[in-house]
Formats: C-alpha cells, structure tokens, sequence
C-alpha cells in the first residue's frame, strides 16, 4: 500500500469521525428517525468517496501518460484526446439516476416523508392538546384569550377596540348603521349562508326602507315600523333570527358570529375570508365571548 492510499484512508477516516462528532454534538435521534439514518448514512458515504476519489486522481495525475487519438478540433491549438468516458464517472451517474427515479417515484413524497405533512401533523397535535386544555375554560379566560385572537386576525379591518375603524369594517362596539341596513335593504344578502336562506333585494324601498333601517341601527326601540312585518317573518317576531335560521338583528349571537367565521363576508375594504380552517372551535368561543363584550 503506498503512501498516498495510506493519507487518503486517512483522511476518509477523519471525515467520518468529524462527522459523527458533530452529529452526536447536536444530539440528533438517528435510531429513531429514518431521516436522520439516512442523511447520516450519505454524510458517511461522501466522507468515504471523497476519500476514495482524490486518492485515485492523485494517484493517477502522477502516472499516467499522455495516449490516444487527438480530436480534429481545436481551440487556439489545445486540442482532446478522444478518450473514453471514464467508468467510474458512467456507473456514478447511473446509480444517482436510478437513485433519483426512486426518490421521486417511491421514497418522496408517496411513500415516505414529507416535511409539509410532518408540519400538518404536529398543527392538528397541538390543536387536538389546545382543545383538550382548554375545552372547560370559564368566561375570563376565553375573554381573555378571544382578546390574544381578535387582535392578531381581526385589529387589522376592525381596529384594536373594534370600532371598525370608523365606518371601514363592522363596529362591534355597537349594532349595523343605517347605511349598512339600507345596503342589505336594496342588495339583498346570502353570504353566511344561514338555513332561512338569501334575503332577496329590494325587501322594502322608499320611506319604509328608512324606517326599516333606522330602527334597525337604533336598537329595535320602541314601536317598530308597519314595514318592517316583513322582515320578522324570517328574523322572528322578536328579532333574534327565528332559533338560527336567520341572522339575529338584535345582538351579536353565538350563530351569527359563527355564520361569519364559516363563511367570511363581503365589506367596504374587502371580502373578510372563511376562517373555518385557521381556527379552532375554543378559539372560536373565545373570540365571540371577546365580540359579545365589546358589544356590551
């Protein structure tokens, strides 16, 4: 064995033992993990062929000799000889084919891991333990945490205080205005998608619409408008939505806030998104108990 194989062998060896230390420095699980087992094994195997190669190159830039057929082409007198593809470098790129076609066919992501649906594995963990947590929290706490939700997802079209950021968005510190009554009046609505169904358009118009709408934004007080019979046959005789099938025109309900988380709705700065899927049914409680509050 000459000296070079000796240096290269050593110099594998070196490689492999840094990349060991370092692995077990991190303290990385590589039993357990077939991932790690796997990058562990390729760190290994480019340690040994790093090895190997140089050595042969080396090796082999020492000896060899020039022999061969030269090319008919040349670029400013250096030409190539017509060599044969080396077969190291032929079976290397074979291999890394066939590698390749049952990484993409096979080993990812088909049949094993994937590190988007790791990720959506641990969110619907955590969100399984924070229901389990917090399925029993009394009133403060879900105020409290409604508060943490409202002013991440909703501050940004509703204000910090919920004021709707003077007209913009929804104001939950009080009911609809009398231009948000007189819009549903003469376009109509179906966007949250309540089992009564679309409220068709134009319902009342003229001077019972705005008697409509005014009592309406005034809180349902006092005597309400002869017009406005027609709204109670699917609102209820007292305005709360007839037990869910409509929206409750009287106060921000459990129903209508759920209503609008489902299925979004239509505003002055924009359409408010479905937040069916990035909220969890505590988080949700939470935040009407936090709305109802403002409201109150």
């Amino acid at each position: 064995m000459n000296s070079l194989m000796i240096k290269s062998l050593v110099f594998s060896a070196v490689l492999m033992i840094a990349t060991v230390y370092v692995v077990m420095s991190l303290d990385i699980d590589i039993a357990g993990d077939s991932v790690n087992a796997i990058t562990m094994a390729g760190a290994l195997a480019i340690a040994v062929l790093t090895g190997a190669v140089s050595a042969k190159y080396i090796n082999q830039m020492k000896t060899d000799t020039v022999s061969g057929e030269l090319a008919d082409e040349n670029w400013d007198g250096i030409g190539e000889y017509k060599n044969e593809l080396p077969s190291g470098w032929a079976y290397t790129f074979l291999a890394v084919f066939i590698w390749s076609m049952w990484y993409g066919f096979f080993g990812y992501p088909i049949n094993a891991y994937s590190q988007i649906g790791e990720y959506n594995e641990e969110v619907l963990a955590y969100k399984a333990k924070f229901e389990a947590t917090h399925k029993n929290a009394d009133e403060a706490t879900l105020k409290e945490m409604g508060e943490s939700i409202f002013l991440v997802q909703c501050q940004q079209c509703h204000g910090a205080t919920g004021d709707g950021l003077s007209g913009r968005a929804q104001d939950f510190t009080a009911r609809m205005s009398k231009e948000q009554v007189l819009d549903v009046i003469n376009n109509g609505s179906n966007q949250l998608g309540y089992a009564m169904g679309a409220m068709p358009p134009g319902m009342a118009s003229g001077k019972d619409a705005e008697d409509i709408a005014a009592y309406i934004a005034g809180g349902l007080k006092g005597d309400a408008p002869a017009s406005y019979a027609a709204c109670t046959s699917c609102h209820g005789a007292d305005s709360k939505g007839n037990n869910g099938m409509a929206p409750n025109l009287v106060a921000y309900d459990d129903a209508l806030i759920n209503h609008t988380l489902q299925n979004g709705k239509k505003g002055i700065i924009g359409k408010m998104p479905s937040f069916k899927t990035l909220i969890t049914p505590v988080q949700e409680k939470a935040l009407t108990v936090y709305i109802q509050s403002l409201a109150n």
